[in-house]
């Protein structure tokens, strides 16, 4: 298993006059991530900066980048509120991500 850093956008249908958890959607979108967490397939994720306009980072524990964006193609934000900039394997060097 491979860690992937995953770096989300608002997507063309982000309404800029309203935050992160106000955007169309929310509670689909929140409820296809809390699953993902639960499968322990999103280990950490969050906004970076402003948490309620700024991009977000999510850590996939995967097989592939294949697998990651399989997974990230069922989730109801991706390419209207959201869209995804980079998905990029990561080496974890320092530290440890807890099982």
């Amino acid at each position: 298993m491979d860690y992937f850093l995953v770096t989300e956008l608002p997507g063309p249908r982000w309404d800029h006059s309203r935050p992160r958890r106000e955007q169309d959607g929310w509670d689909e979108h929140a409820t296809f991530v809390d699953g993902l967490v639960e499968q322990g397939v999103i280990v950490l994720g969050g906004p970076l900066g402003d948490p309620d306009f700024g991009p977000a980072v999510l850590v996939f524990a995967a097989e592939s980048e294949h697998d990651v964006h399989d997974h990230l193609s069922r989730d109801p934000w991706l390419n209207t509120i959201l869209q995804v900039e980079t998905v990029q394997r990561w080496s974890i060097w320092i530290g440890s991500l807890a099982d």
